[in-house]
């Protein structure tokens, strides 16, 4: 393969990333010849591309998102990585789609939502739907699930 064109990164999917992974016995030849397909962008590149699109200040988004807003200066410089729940409570801040929300989580190396479980049902629903995190920590509370932040 002398050069990666368009059309071959639209063909190289995960799965087909993961079957190279699997027949590949040198971890550093994968690595060098899939180099272009890594993703490479850091959280806090797509949660400040995510809020520029917001018509409100950080201080709003903390208070949205239930953390200080020291804290959320630190995960927008990259000086402080969230946890998963942490995150979450950003993209229900920003009110982020379902999709925009799923794609954080997977470049935070997070499992993404998942609806066949109760907690992770309410919070895609109240992400799905534009549910302020006080009213989704409620419905996790009388669900007896734990509170998001």
């Amino acid at each position: 393969m002398t050069g990666v064109g368009i059309t071959d990164k639209k063909k190289r999917n995960t799965d087909n990333l993961c079957r190279e992974l699997m027949e590949e016995p040198d971890i550093d030849t994968y690595i060098k010849k899939n180099q272009p397909f890594f993703a490479d962008s850091s959280i806090s590149d797509l949660l400040t591309e995510f809020y520029k699109r917001q018509k409100i200040s950080k201080a709003e988004l903390s208070r949205r998102a239930g953390m200080s807003e020291v804290y959320l200066h630190q995960l927008f410089s990259g000086r402080r990585k969230p946890s998963r729940d942490k995150l979450l409570c950003l993209c229900v801040g920003m009110e982020l789609t379902i999709e925009e929300t799923q794609k954080l989580l997977r470049l935070a190396a997070f499992g993404e939502l998942y609806p066949r479980i109760k907690r992770e049902a309410i919070i895609y629903h109240g992400i799905a739907h534009h549910t302020p995190l006080n009213e989704i920590n409620d419905k996790l509370f009388k669900e007896g699930e734990k509170a998001l932040c």
